[in-house]
C-alpha cells in the first residue's frame, strides 16, 4: 500500500440513490482497506455542496458533473477548478409533472416525450402558468428539462424560467402546490408517485445522450496535494460498484437506504414490489460499462452550457476544456 498523505477524509453526498457507491464503500469497510477514515457528510444542497468542496469543508463529494467546467470557467461565480477521478452515475433522472396536471392536460404514462412536451406547450401557449424545477443550474437536469420542452417549441425552452430546488425537497414542493414538475434523479421520482402527487411523464434517458450525471469531485488543488489517497478513494469506491452490480441479496444495501434517510416511503418485496425491484435494478445500472470519465462527458455539457446561455464568453477549445475535468487516476 502506498504511503497516504492524508487518512481522515470529510466525503460529503446529497441524499439520492447515486451516492450508494460511497455508502456501500463505508458500510463494507472499504476505504478502510485502503487506509482511510472516512467522514460521510450529507448536504442539504448542490449549492452548498459545491461551496464546502471548493473551500475545502469537504476533501471530496458526490457531486453533479455539470458543476466540474462550470467551475473551470468561473461561471460558477467561484472559479476554483474541480475534477473527477470516477462516475457514480449516468443520466439517470425522471421528469416528473403533478398528477393534477397530468389529468388537466391529458398527458398519459404511454405518451412519447415529443407527445407530452406538446401538450406542456400547447397550455403555455394558451396562457396557462406552469413552473417546473430543476436541481441546480449546472446539471443534466436542467439540461433534460429544456431539452424536452425544445421538443415542442426551441423558444419557450430557451425562455421559461425555472425554479432551483434541493432534491429532497421536490416532493414537498409539488405537494404544497409550489411547482408543477421537476427534473430530479432517483428515488424522489418514485416517492412523488407512490404519495399520490407526481407522475413520471419521460425518463432522461429518452430526451438526452447517456453522459456523466454524478461523479465523485475534489478541488483540482487537493488532488495535487493528495495524489495517493485520492487513489484509495476511487479504489474503494470502484470495489463498490462492482460489488452492487452483482449483488443476489439487497437487503443490507436497503437498509443503507432507509438508514441514510434516502428511501423514505414503506417499500419492500411485499409494499410497493414493483418499485422495490425497481429502485434494485436502477442501482445495478449505474455504471453499466466503465466507471471511467470520458471527454465526451464532459464536451456535452459544456456545449449545453452554451447552447443555455450559461456561458460568459464562448470556449475556443471544448476538447482541452474537458480535458481539465477528468483527473488520470492510477491503478484502477
Amino acid at each position: 500500500m502506498q504511503h497516504l498523505e492524508k487518512t481522515e477524509i470529510e466525503l460529503g453526498y446529497i441524499p439520492l440513490l447515486d451516492c450508494i457507491a460511497i455508502l456501500w464503500a463505508k458500510h463494507q469497510g472499504y476505504f478502510e482497506q485502503q487506509g482511510l477514515q472516512v467522514n460521510l457528510v450529507k448536504e442539504v444542497s448542490w449549492a452548498s455542496l459545491r461551496d464546502r468542496l471548493a473551500f475545502g469543508l469537504l476533501d471530496a463529494a458526490h457531486c453533479l458533473s455539470a458543476m466540474l467546467p462550470a467551475a473551470l470557467v468561473g461561471s460558477d461565480q467561484i472559479g476554483i477548478p474541480f475534477q473527477t477521478s470516477i462516475i457514480l452515475s449516468r443520466n439517470c433522472a425522471n421528469i416528473s409533472l403533478s398528477q393534477k396536471l397530468c389529468y388537466d392536460l391529458n398527458i398519459a404514462k404511454t405518451d412519447t416525450p415529443q407527445q407530452s412536451a406538446h401538450k406542456l406547450f400547447t397550455a403555455i401557449e394558451s396562457g396557462q402558468f406552469i413552473r417546473l424545477a430543476h436541481v441546480f443550474p449546472y446539471s443534466i437536469h436542467h439540461y433534460c428539462l429544456r431539452e424536452w420542452l425544445a421538443l415542442a417549441d426551441l423558444n419557450v425552452a430557451r425562455e421559461i424560467k425555472l425554479a432551483t430546488f434541493p432534491p429532497p425537497y421536490m416532493v414537498e414542493a409539488i405537494s404544497n402546490h409550489s411547482i408543477d414538475g421537476f427534473c430530479v434523479g432517483e428515488p424522489w421520482n418514485i416517492q412523488g408517485e407512490l404519495l399520490g402527487v407526481s407522475q413520471i411523464v419521460t425518463s432522461s434517458q429518452d430526451v438526452i445522450p447517456k453522459v456523466a450525471d454524478k461523479v465523485l469531485a475534489f478541488s483540482a488543488e487537493w488532488a495535487l496535494q493528495y495524489p495517493n489517497t485520492l487513489n484509495a478513494i476511487t479504489i474503494a469506491i470502484q470495489r463498490a460498484q462492482d460489488e452492487l452490480q452483482t449483488l443476489t441479496d439487497y437487503g443490507e444495501v436497503w437498509q443503507l437506504l432507509v438508514d441514510f434517510n434516502i428511501v423514505q416511503f414503506n417499500c419492500s418485496e411485499t409494499v410497493h414490489t414493483q418499485q422495490y425491484h425497481q429502485i434494485q435494478n436502477i442501482i445495478r445500472n449505474f455504471i453499466q460499462d466503465s466507471a471511467l470519465p470520458t471527454q465526451d462527458d464532459f464536451v456535452w455539457l459544456i456545449e449545453q452550457m452554451q447552447k443555455w446561455d450559461q456561458l460568459h464568453q464562448p470556449i475556443s477549445d471544448e476538447q482541452a476544456l474537458a480535458r481539465q475535468c477528468i483527473y488520470p487516476i492510477r491503478n484502477i
